[in-house]
This record gives C-alpha cells, sequence and structure tokens, in this order.
C-alpha cells in the first residue's frame, strides 16, 4: 500500500459542509485494494464516511467479509482523525480478529497503528445477534 497514492484519494473526496477530506483503502489478505472516500450529502445522516464506503464497495468487487488483514485512513487535518464509531462496528466485521487499522495526519508527519482488538475490545459479533 503507498500511502501517497491514499492521500491523493482525498481530492475526490464530496464534502461540501464540513470540508474535511477523508480518504480509506481497505486490504484483504489476498493483498487487493479497495478506496473509498467520504461523501456527505445535505441531509447530513445520508453521507457515508470512508472507511464504510471502502469495505461496503469491495463486496460489489467480490471481497470476502472478514477476510480483511488492514484498513488505512487518511484525513486532510493535522491531526490524526479517528474512525467514528459506526465505521469502527463495521470494521470489526470486515477484519480479521488481528487486523490492524493505520492512521496518518495529512502531512504524513503522524502515523498510529492499532490492532482491530485495541480499538473495540467489545463490538457486536454475528453470533451475538444470530439465533
Amino acid at each position: 500500500m503507498n500511502v501517497k497514492t491514499l492521500k491523493e484519494k482525498l481530492k475526490l473526496s464530496y464534502c461540501p459542509y464540513s470540508n474535511v477530506q477523508v480518504a480509506s483503502v481497505a486490504i484483504d489478505d489476498k493483498n487487493n485494494e479497495f478506496y473509498g472516500v467520504n461523501c456527505e450529502n445535505a441531509a447530513f445522516p445520508s453521507g457515508l464516511c470512508a472507511e464504510r464506503s471502502a469495505l461496503f464497495s469491495s463486496v460489489v468487487q467480490g471481497a470476502k467479509i472478514g477476510s480483511f488483514k488492514e484498513i488505512h485512513i487518511i484525513s486532510n487535518k493535522e491531526h490524526i482523525l479517528y474512525p467514528c464509531l459506526a465505521c469502527m462496528q463495521v470494521i470489526t466485521q470486515f477484519l480479521k480478529p488481528n487486523g490492524q487499522v493505520y492512521l496518518y495526519n495529512y502531512s504524513l508527519t503522524k502515523t498510529e497503528k492499532h490492532y482491530l482488538k485495541e480499538m473495540v475490545p467489545f463490538q457486536v459479533k454475528d453470533e451475538d445477534i444470530k439465533n
């Protein structure tokens, strides 16, 4: 994964309300890369974060939920921008239990790497809701 390529994707973000650009790339166990950017909407709850954009669109491209080993996230901010809790829940279903979350600031001077289990120690799992 080339973080400069990920940074370039920020230009594709649609964020006329917040002006916060976010790009993400999810990488599966076969090293396939699935990109996403945030897309805002005038009806605010109808927008979509970059993380879910990358993960949800991966399904139509043939990716298997649960097969992802990592996700990388960058924003146009100089501080690290963490995923929202809705995205974190979705990430828990797409990433393997030992999956990694990489976070970058815009100038690439700050990088954080977290294991999914650290970020979401308590998550809703399939077995919690299936009969």
